[in-house]
């Protein structure tokens, strides 16, 4: 019998729940979005406030992106995690994440300097990371093969009004007492809510099954990404070269949103917080609509069309002017939710069990790097554009790339089993 939906499911009320999702469905996803829900606000106070944190912290002008590509790289430890996560399980490591980027996020309030500022993000990063990594593979794991794409858009659906309620706090900025450091403060919440949290998440079933048949694991620290790249290398180096350019333009393009409406716009910090509120609300669900459609016509194809159109709205973004900025930014956000819901779920799917964290690990570092690439390259073009809205647009285009690849070397897993795409062996 079909479950009820919970009264936090109407927000969605857009992208209906296939029939096979049941109540246990429904609260997994709700703890699981909860989490996602804060660290996306996490991430989104970066994103919105940059130019505040900026002069807060003396960042100069040709720093700013590296500032933020050195954070970003808290995914190379993170995937260490995720590794773990195939050896004792995905609960025991998702509820470490909750406490350790919740705390980093309320302490970055108090940072008292640049330095600081970055060693608090990049280790609260770490844990956002493994969150989300894991976060992924449960829903993989727990949700059937046509309700796969449908649950991780809901999971980044959460992520969009994680930003939206960054965006909103921001309104205030120049009205907060302590400015953009009272942004971070908010981070403590999830702490508040962990007991709940605790109670949620159970270990995913496939997990079970299979530390049943293989027993504890002695396995070395490094061993399951070793197992990974000896057992799947075509399909490691096919995700790779499909995601690598992309997040190279994609990070870029989403990092730089809030500055250069400020910037070279002349938007204030309201006019901001409207159109990432009011656009947002339209674009948020992009990530349902595009996983639920990936469900019924394919991965490759609705990600591949996604690309192109965010490529396409991007660059009317950057060199846009008047009504074309806020319709354009609308469309990057709405096919950057799906970007992110359909390499997240192939990250998931292209590989067993045994191996699927470590995997989608290996999935974020390869996006995380490609977007600290892309922050250190605009710091290189700023130089040479002088001005940070020609950069970015000369660095969308690098995403085309990805659908070639795409199409070329990454197999469908739409609408089939785990099991089918990628079997566990016996005793592994």
């Amino acid at each position: 019998m079909k479950a009820r939906r919970p009264w936090w499911a109407w927000l969605f009320f857009y992208a209906p729940p296939p029939a096979c999702v049941t109540s246990n469905h429904w609260q997994m996803l709700g703890a699981l979005g909860v989490a996602f829900l804060f660290n996306s606000y996490d991430i989104g106070v970066l994103n919105v406030a940059l130019p505040q944190i900026q002069a807060g912290l003396g960042v100069p002008e040709t720093q700013v992106g590296l500032l933020a590509g050195i954070v970003r790289l808290g995914v190379l430890p993170a995937l260490a995690l995720t590794m773990f996560a195939d050896r004792v399980g995905r609960r025991r490591l998702l509820l470490v994440t909750v406490i350790g980027f919740s705390a980093c996020t309320f302490l970055t309030a108090f940072c008292r300097g640049a330095a600081d500022f970055i060693v608090l993000q990049f280790v609260a990063r770490l844990f956002m990371y493994a969150q989300e990594m894991l976060a992924v593979v449960v829903i993989t794991e727990e949700l059937d093969a046509g309700a796969r794409g449908w649950g991780i858009g809901m999971l980044m659906a959460f992520g969009g009004l994680g930003h939206g309620i960054s965006a909103a706090v921001f309104a205030t900025v120049d009205f907060l007492p302590y400015g953009w450091r009272a942004l971070y403060f908010l981070g403590v919440l999830p702490l508040l809510l962990f007991p709940w949290m605790r109670r949620a998440l159970g270990e995913t079933r496939r997990f079970a099954v299979h530390q049943q048949q293989c027993g504890p694991l002695q396995a070395a620290w490094l061993d399951p990404m070793r197992e990974l790249i000896a057992r799947y290398p075509r399909r490691v180096v096919a995700l790779t070269a499909a995601l690598f350019p992309v997040a190279i333009a994609g990070g870029t393009i989403v990092q730089f949103q809030s500055k250069f409406l400020q910037a070279e716009r002349g938007y204030s910090p309201a006019q901001v917080s409207v159109l990432f509120l009011v656009g947002g609300i339209l674009a948020i669900g992009g990530g349902v609509l595009c996983g639920r459609a990936s469900d019924h016509f394919g991965r490759r194809r609705v990600l591949s069309a996604a690309i192109v159109v965010n490529t396409v709205a991007a660059v009317a973004f950057y060199r846009g002017v008047g009504p074309i900025v806020p319709l354009a930014w609308v469309g990057v956000i709405f096919t950057q939710f799906g970007i992110d819901v359909l390499f997240a779920a192939l990250g998931g799917e292209l590989f067993a069990t045994s191996h699927r964290s470590t995997a989608s690990g290996v999935r974020s570092a390869v996006a995380t790097l490609g977007i600290a690439a892309g922050l250190g390259c605009e710091g290189l073009l700023y130089v040479a554009f002088g001005s940070h809205g020609s950069a970015v647009s000369a660095m969308a285009g690098c995403a085309l790339l990805g659908p070639v690849f795409l199409m070329l070397m990454v197999p469908e897993t739409a609408g089939r089993e785990l099991e089918e795409i990628a079997a566990d062996r016996s005793g592994s």
